[in-house]
């Protein structure tokens, strides 16, 4: 039986490890081959005729819930779903907040502290410590359930001892007396734990979890996005034709055979075959091809893609799921499912750290109890030792970093999607670059103008611009505004003829013009095409120009290159990419020609031309294999799939949706040179996150052996552990003073 594929929503997942648990549980049945991704929340199971049910049951079997994922369809309204997981983390943060923030104030300033505060704060405390925190005590209950540790049950050990002595020393001990002041002490003393309540750190240890939290949620809610913009594409409406008579219907209702009519400017509705009439269509959004294509009857013409010449009559062939638009959809998906997500360096420590600190506060307890003999000072010391390891300033390290560095992003054009984003950035030596609106404009422009028989090129260009002033072609219209541009004034022409896929005819100051390709005013009007006028017209139409031939009196006057044109500031950036280590490479669906151009103009060396959408995407996972760790710059459809399976994924804000939501970085100003500093950001807030972790295990080294041996108490290490919390945030504040290169 030939294998099959099937792919699972998860739920329930918190960490990189639970995707690795899960993993595991899967990869045990026999005949099962599985990988989980915990940024898109799916797995992908490849299986020998085993049951859905079955692999269903083996996930929530480890603790989370599993679903087949429902068709997406294209929604009709411009509003989006709301993310009730999200929603409601924001919820349990706002409410943790507000209930939190006047217990820690009250905790630490003893100029407040009111008779019978310490219920109050307890009042307020409680919610926060049981509500508020809840996810993590429930992923740690399933985590030791499966014989294993994440930072979900270091907080909440820690959450629960610091809540749990609080109640002791309220109810048992002295710190519920009425005109009870907190008391700060640097050393722990058989006396000092029931007279003192730590909720204060129970509260705010949640509460900095939840935002960190509920920050990571929002980035990785985000990976379906790119799937969906795809789909939002395609047209929402066509115009059917049955019997001769015209009528609007929905896309949805479209079947194949049916035949509809799409006029200049409308998206073709789906896959077909053109039956009647021709014109040009912008294939650019899925090939790459910055020249609309002549289409005329037989033809095929793919859905989502633009008409802008002429009136067709196309028949459809493929609806829904089988068309080209769905199957780059797919291509996206599936990269995305298979992209190594990189677990973050907290999880990866965490699960030694976790058990070692909770054996550390046992320990410790132990200890005292048998030196000592103060089974109070023993459960203090031991408190101390788990509130002081309590991981404040690790759940911080990554989200006040990121928070910063993707804000002073935002100022800059930048928009960094998430922390499993940064990761790539510095392993990265390799950035491939699509060609048509990342290293080029992607608009036509005219780049060369050549006047024979001494005809003036101002003339020239003047009357090539009044015979295609009744022309819709991207052509035609890129030179009337050159002309328009070098401030001639263009004459009105009469009787216009458009020839689609040849050229256009009129009377221009009495004389018929003849505006087209060479070959057409060769054969339909006899006109001679000199040498050498052959010879330029083939050297710049093997450079990717369209070469608009021109002419009246019966004789070529001159011809007129229109083509897509290089930016500014590509080359400069290409300099840059280089300085920064990387390997840049040139991707593109024009022809061999137009792509070398290019890339002699910006100094590039490696160039693939002439590539489709699925073929890029084999480019970028044949450079992988290869060993390479490569970034995609793109801004089209035809870039997504791509932009998904690389390593890191950059999008030019110029382009469409669909690129910018299937990849990890976007560049609003679609300058390339930002690219460079994107890059440097992205570094530059990665070190960041690193020197925040250092920091923050370098803080729990030191202080965990003080709070064993009893030189500080629980008050103390609540204060160090708010300490090391500052210290992380104020070393992520100084990404703010990040600056693009000049």
């Amino acid at each position: 039986m030939a294998a099959s594929v099937v792919s699972l929503e998860i739920g329930g997942m918190t960490c990189a490890s639970c995707a690795n648990r899960i993993e595991r549980k899967l990869n045990r049945i026999e005949g099962v081959t599985a990988t989980v991704n915990y940024a898109t929340e799916k797995a992908s199971v490849r299986s020998d005729g085993v049951d859905t049910t079955a692999l269903i049951a083996a996930v929530e079997s480890a603790g989370y819930s599993a679903t087949l994922p429902a068709p997406v369809r294209v929604r009709q309204d411009a509003e989006l779903p709301v993310d009730r997981e999200v929603v409601a983390l924001r919820h349990r943060l706002v409410v943790s907040a507000t209930l939190a923030a006047p217990v820690v104030l009250l905790s630490m300033i003893p100029a407040i502290q009111f008779t019978h505060w310490q219920w109050l704060a307890l009042t307020l405390a409680a919610p926060v410590v049981v509500w508020g925190a809840w996810p993590f005590h429930r992923a740690a209950a399933v985590n030791a359930r499966h014989g294993g540790a994440t930072m979900d049950t270091l907080v909440s050990v820690g959450v629960i001892a610091a809540f749990g002595w609080s109640l002791y020393a309220l109810f048992f001990g002295t710190a519920g007396m009425p005109g009870m002041h907190m008391s700060f002490t640097f050393f722990a003393s058989a006396h000092g734990g029931a007279s003192e309540i730590y909720l204060e750190v129970a509260a705010a240890v949640t509460v900095f979890i939840l935002g960190g939290r509920y920050i990571e949620a929002r980035a990785k809610k985000q990976s379906g996005a790119a799937l969906r913009a795809l789909l939002e594409l395609g047209a929402q409406d066509a115009t059917a034709l049955k019997g001769g008579v015209e009528s609007s219907v929905s896309v949805a209702s479209l079947a194949p055979g049916d035949v509809i009519v799409v006029r200049p400017g409308e998206k073709i509705a789906s896959d077909g075959l053109v039956v009647e009439g021709s014109s040009a269509v912008d294939f650019s959004m899925l090939t790459g091809e910055s020249v609309p294509v002549e289409v005329g009857a037989g033809d095929r013409v793919v859905g989502a893609t633009i008409n802008v010449g002429g009136r067709l009559v196309v028949e459809i062939t493929r609806v829904g799921a089988d068309t080209e638009l769905a199957r780059i959809g797919r291509l996206v998906e599936d990269a995305q499912n298979g992209k190594a997500e990189a677990q973050r360096l907290a999880d990866r420590v965490s699960g030694v750290f976790v058990p070692i600190v909770i054996g550390l506060a046992l320990v410790t307890f132990a200890a005292w109890v048998l030196i000592n003999g103060s089974v109070e000072l023993a459960f203090t010391a031991a408190v101390a030792t788990l509130i002081i390891a309590c991981p404040c300033a690790l759940g911080l390290a990554t989200p006040t970093a990121l928070l910063v560095g993707t804000g002073r992003g935002s100022q800059l054009g930048i928009i960094i999607s998430g922390p499993q984003v940064l990761e790539q950035t510095r392993a990265v030596d390799t950035i491939v670059l699509d060609k048509t609106g990342t290293v080029t404009t992607g608009r036509m422009s005219v780049s060369a103008v050549t006047s024979l028989d001494e005809t003036p090129t101002a003339q020239l260009l003047g009357v090539a611009a009044a015979v295609e002033h009744g022309s819709e072609h991207p052509v035609a219209r890129a030179i009337v505004e050159h002309a328009a541009s070098t401030g001639l004034s263009i004459s009105s022409a009469e009787s216009f003829l458009a020839h689609p896929g040849q050229g256009v005819q009129a009377i221009v100051d009495g004389r018929l013009v003849m505006a087209g390709r060479s070959s057409w005013l060769a054969t339909e009007w006899a006109m001679a095409i000199p040498d050498a006028a052959s010879a330029a017209i083939a050297a710049a139409e093997a450079e990717g120009a369209t070469v608009i031939a021109v002419a009246w009196d019966g004789r070529l006057r001159g011809t007129i290159a229109v083509g897509d044109t290089v930016k500014p500031s590509s080359a400069q950036a290409i300099g840059r990419f280089v300085a920064l280590g990387l390997r840049p490479v040139l991707l593109t669906g024009d022809n061999a020609g137009a792509a070398a151009l290019v890339a002699a103009a910006v100094h590039i060396d490696e160039v693939h031309a002439a590539v489709t959408p699925q073929g890029k995407l084999e480019l970028i996972t044949r450079l992988q294999s290869e060993g390479r760790i490569v970034a995609m710059v793109g801004d089209g459809v035809n870039d997504a799939a791509a932009l998904a399976a690389a390593d890191l994924g950059i999008a030019m804000g110029g382009g469409t949706d669909a690129a910018m939501a299937a990849s990890d970085i976007t560049v609003v100003s679609g300058d390339l040179l930002v690219v460079a500093d994107a890059i440097r950001l992205a570094r530059r807030t990665l070190g960041t996150i690193k020197g925040n972790l250092f920091w923050a295990f370098a803080y729990n080294v030191a202080a965990i052996p003080l709070a064993m041996l009893g030189l500080l108490g629980p008050l103390v290490a609540g204060a160090a552990m708010a300490l090391s919390s500052v210290f992380v945030v104020t070393n992520s504040l100084r990404l703010r003073r990040f600056s693009p290169l000049v």
